[in-house]
């Protein structure tokens, strides 16, 4: 059984905005600051303003801005990562306005890595054909940005609410986003369970990574956002497509939680991956060789891995010296030697974890869901961008440039909604037990049944067992029974049952949509369908809650007869 809503306490503090923002990551901050014309903003996040996933992307953000570059490229390179299922007009949208939006980030004070004539360094990464991808500090791109971003939120007038997880969605009596129902923390002020009403909600809540064992991910991603939206009503597409990253460091087969990430760029600089003989697998399985793919690199390591019987392989780039690691890898440098291991002078023990969902809420290309005044953006968001598999560094872009683009889109709707009778300016009078006419502010959610907080670990070893790099129908079919037989009653409201139950919601979500997807595409592995199959499964996957179960059903793109 999968909650309708949270069970939690009767909100007992209440806040209104014009548009409130749920995450903190590149794409709520852009969310928040692009949407100051629309009257008063709050953002809300999970912990502190920068400990989202943000603040940890090391390799940069893609665009085309060389010389010998252009957007056209960039598509190609991104409908190829994507393998059959990106929406071209999407992507037009992320090649063709990334690069201004990456010039704005640097008229904010954003300091890219600059070459010996001044000019912003660029990397490759895989799937890249061209040097594409700014960087920051080395390796350390997503704090640099996070930083120019706060910079300029302090003196926006944006409100701010840390340490405050997000529960459930209010609606009006027509149906539209009303507002949030969220906990904050005692860290936070005000304390406990209350209400925000608004005219628009924004998700930017980021990733799932937590659904797994080990993840590149940090603690704060459970899910939040894809949990609230199923059961807020709204459609969710591609959740089967979560991409493992080929290099996180291997800490041994016990390791659990967040693994440090051995950046894309370390290879897009020429570092080799080997096995523990010396050999460069990659070569002669994809003509990027290293570079191809992530989907395609996980897949080869995990294949070398089985016929090698190792537990890891390994990334060298001794041939860089120390000169070079202290200067564009100093993070992963530090990072490395932290565990005891000095990519100076040995190869780096490398294996695939759970990176990034290239599915999520369904939106169009102004982050719109199917539920009126419910938007979202950055990686909670399923845009169309990514298809079955992102390419390298087009995650912060799709943030910057998607999250801009909401803003855009609430000029119309806010008007509209108004002029209908919805989407009133919040009325700090309005009673959160009633819902009688539009506009006014909805029923605090209550009731549904929380998973146990000791389950979470029993989802996680599920998910890696049964839903992780590889699939097969066996082992989807115990992960369905297994995550549905978890109890989910008796449990007492509080941050780590409802974290559970979300994490329990979009697990049992992606293990609905793999088990459906009979086909192996980008990062959807079926071993018992190796092949990818254009006939009969080049579309989406569109999960829905009804009541208290999951529907999927599959779309056909637009203009395929199947």
């Amino acid at each position: 059984m999968i909650p309708s809503v949270l069970d939690a306490p009767a909100p007992g503090w209440t806040a209104d905005a014009d548009v409130v923002v749920i995450g903190s990551g590149i794409a709520g901050l852009v969310a928040a600051l692009r949407c100051r014309p629309h009257g008063r903003v709050l953002l809300v996040t999970k912990a502190l303003l920068d400990a989202g996933s943000t603040r940890w992307a090391q390799g940069g953000i893609a665009s085309a801005l060389a010389p010998d570059d252009s957007p056209e490229e960039h598509l190609a390179d991104t409908l190829t990562a994507g393998v059959g299922l990106c929406d071209e007009a999407a992507v037009r949208v992320l090649v063709t306005e990334g690069p201004d939006a990456v010039r704005g980030l640097i008229d904010l004070g954003a300091a890219f890595d600059r070459s010996g004539d001044g000019e912003i360094a660029l990397t490759r990464e895989g799937g890249h054909h061209r040097r594409r991808i700014a960087h920051a500090g080395g390796d350390a791109t997503g704090a640099e940005i996070s930083r120019a971003l706060l910079a300029e939120l302090k003196d926006s007038g944006v409100e701010v609410i840390e340490h405050a997880l997000v529960l459930d969605l209010l609606k009006d009596a027509a149906g539209r986003a009303a507002g949030i129902t969220l906990h904050v923390m005692g860290e936070g002020q005000p304390n406990g369970v209350g209400a925000v009403r608004a005219r628009a909600v924004v998700l930017a809540t980021g990733g799932l990574g937590q659904v797994f064992s080990a993840t590149t991910n940090p603690e704060v991603s459970t899910g939040d956002g894809v949990a609230l939206a199923l059961r807020a009503g709204a459609a969710v597409a591609d959740l089967e497509f979560v991409q493992f990253h080929p290099t996180p460091l291997w800490l041994g087969e016990d390791a659990r939680g967040q693994q440090p990430l051995i950046s894309e760029a370390v290879r897009g600089e020429g570092a080799h991956l080997v096995d523990h003989s010396g050999e460069r697998f990659m070569v002669g399985r994809h003509e990027l060789a290293e570079l191809a793919p992530r989907d395609v690199v996980a897949k080869g390591i995990m294949n070398r891995m089985r016929e090698t019987g190792e537990p890891c392989m390994l990334l060298d780039g001794r041939h860089f010296g120390a000169a070079m690691w202290e200067r564009r890898f100093p993070t992963i440098l530090a990072a490395c030697r932290h565990h005891g291991i000095d990519p100076v002078t040995e190869p780096i023990p490398v294996v695939p974890a759970a990176h990034y969902s290239s599915g999520g809420v369904r939106t169009d290309l102004y982050g719109r869901t199917s539920v009126p005044g419910l938007y979202a953006c950055g990686e909670v968001a399923c845009t169309g961008v990514h298809g079955a598999n992102r390419l390298a560094s087009n995650s912060l872009l799709e943030g910057l440039v998607f999250a801009a683009r909401i803003a855009i889109a609430l000029t119309d709707d806010l008007a509209a909604a108004e002029f209908a009778g919805t989407a009133a300016p919040p009325d700090p009078a309005a009673s959160l037990d009633t819902a009688t006419s539009p506009g006014a502010a909805a029923e605090a959610p209550r009731g549904g049944g929380l998973v146990d907080p000791g389950a979470r670990n029993e989802i996680q070893r599920i998910m890696t067992s049964h839903a992780g790099v590889l699939r097969g129908a066996e082992g989807l079919d115990t992960a369905a029974r297994e995550l549905a037989a978890l109890p989910h009653r008796g449990a007492e409201p509080g941050v780590e049952a409802w974290e559970a139950t979300n994490l329990h919601t979009v697990a049992s979500a992606i293990v609905a949509a793999a088990r459906l997807r009979e086909e192996t595409r980008g990062s959807h592995w079926r071993q018992d369908f190796p092949e990818r199959s254009d006939a009969g499964w080049r579309g989406h996957l569109v999960t829905r809650l009804a009541g208290n179960v999951l529907t999927t059903a599959y779309e056909p793109l637009e203009g395929d007869d199947q």
